[in-house]
């Protein structure tokens, strides 16, 4: 066994009980980029502030990219003694180039590792945006392809009024760019440099912890070293973010689920975005649209046992904080299967818009209409209500049909009848933001512009260009 990064003030060395529990290797590994690209700033601010000869830098630079090289190739070999990524690089790097063994001057695994996580949250989460931004695109496509289409809109999962399939497929879009907001609050929130800080109190090297937040891309540097290794707030933001966009996808899941079931009929499913029974030939199942429901509970999780750990630590660093990485990689992980994977189910849905259309052209969905039929002559709305609510009572009762009924009523008539024609209620709805033709027109303008918008909020954190973000 290789010896430990504290060797100097042990005798002897950690138990294999004490290893096992401690080394993070095994999930630390995957944040080796941002650790070289850390060091690559540590050292280059080393050496322009006379603690790191260039010629050391340059050895240790050289290294550097022979380490990522490696590991991009596969071709690492971890040790033993590799108890996380930072002591895995600096271990070769020293064995690349001897100088290497002045690469955590002024440096502490503390400040270190909550540089790296910082440069991967900001990484992942803009990545994850984008692809939120790709799966509204795909809700706008579809609702554009059913511009005229209709169905019943719900409360309490029972028929209330009609609306236009767009109107509810951009509802759920719109729900998505929420969660974008949210996503680049907390890149936001994780653009600030700890490196610098130290284990704790900073340095009394000559360090300059400006430089290397410029250099690594951060908005700027930490204000109080204190805080800048005990922060996990940026954690706890993007686990958030990502449980709440888990939460939209969750629910869209769920109306999927029940728009393909026999009982709705409004969606088919493709086949190479559904599964089959082992024993039942006939079925076709929406799993991904049941994962997508499923994996919310782990997203919230994963934020709830983030927030446990956090809840009774004191400052500063506590090895409690390496358990703010395995969530957090989850739920990005997470996110991202069940984004592409729900993606490709809802861009290739088959939209039943006749099952729809004879949801919605229920006679009792007019309800609604018939009682603002009243209000325009001058009924007040409770006593339109009760009008059309005896209606509705008597029609089920059997008496008569609704449109009879109301045909014969004196204060509704041949005109009122004309209310129940197909399509009338859905396309009638003319306030802002509601789901009748001219306001969902409008909606969709709207729309577009967010979209443009959040995809130059996005490109601007990237540097991509809308052809990337598209692709």
């Amino acid at each position: 066994m290789g010896r430990t990064l504290w060797h100097g003030r042990f005798e002897g060395g950690p138990t294999e009980a004490l290893q096992a529990l401690n080394d993070s290797l095994p999930f630390d590994r995957r944040l080796y980029r941002q650790d070289i690209e850390g060091s690559r700033a540590h050292i280059t601010m080393l050496a322009s502030v006379g603690l790191v000869a260039d010629a050391e830098r340059d050895a240790i630079l050289a290294a550097l990219d022979q380490v990522e090289d490696d590991m991009e190739q596969g071709n690492f070999d971890f040790v033993a003694s590799d108890e996380d990524i930072h002591t895995a690089v600096e271990r070769r790097v020293t064995e690349l180039a001897p100088a290497g063994a002045k690469l955590h001057t002024g440096r502490s695994r503390n400040d270190q590792v909550a540089t790296d996580l910082r440069l991967w949250t900001k990484a992942e989460l803009s990545d994850l945006a984008s692809l939120v931004l790709n799966f509204q695109r795909t809700l706008l496509g579809q609702a554009d392809r059913h511009g005229d289409a209709y169905l019943p809109g719900y409360t309490h999962l029972q028929q209330a009024m009609p609306v236009l399939l767009a109107h509810h497929l951009m509802a759920h879009g719109w729900a998505l760019s929420r969660d974008i907001d949210r996503l680049l609050d907390a890149i936001r929130r994780a653009d600030v440099s700890p490196l610098g800080a130290g284990a704790l109190a900073g340095s009394s090297l000559p360090l300059d912890p400006d430089q290397t937040a410029s250099a690594l891309g951060f908005g700027g540097r930490f204000e109080n070293s204190l805080d800048a290794v005990s922060d996990r707030d940026f954690v706890a933001d993007g686990l958030y973010a990502l449980a709440m966009l888990g939460i939209h996808l969750s629910r869209m899941g769920e109306e999927f689920i029940l728009w393909a079931s026999q009982e709705f009929g409004f969606v088919g499913l493709d086949d190479g975005f559904s599964t089959g029974s082992s024993m039942m030939p006939q079925k076709k199942n929406p799993d991904i649209a049941e994962l997508a429901r499923g994996k919310a509970g782990r997203l919230v999780g994963n934020l709830t046992g983030l927030l446990t750990t956090l809840k009774g630590l004191p400052l500063t660093y506590n090895k409690d904080l390496q358990e703010d990485k395995e969530p957090l990689f989850d739920s990005v992980d997470t996110i991202r299967l069940t984004l592409l994977a729900l993606d490709g189910m809802v861009s290739t849905l088959t939209f039943h818009t006749d099952a729809m259309a004879s949801g919605a052209d229920s006679p009792f969905a007019v309800a609604t209409d018939l009682a603002d039929y009243l209000v325009v002559r001058g009924m007040p709305f409770r006593r339109a209500h009760a009008v059309v609510g005896e209606l509705v009572r008597r029609a089920l009762s059997g008496e008569a049909s609704l449109p009879d009924l109301v045909s014969t009523h004196p204060d509704l008539g041949a005109e009122a009848v004309a209310l129940f024609e197909p399509g009338r209620s859905a396309r009638g709805r003319s306030t802002p933001g509601s789901g009748g033709a001219v306001p969902v027109a409008a909606q969709r303008e709207r729309f577009v512009a967010r979209l443009a918008a959040d995809e130059a909020r996005i490109g601007a954190l990237t540097g991509s260009t809308s052809a990337d973000l598209r692709n």
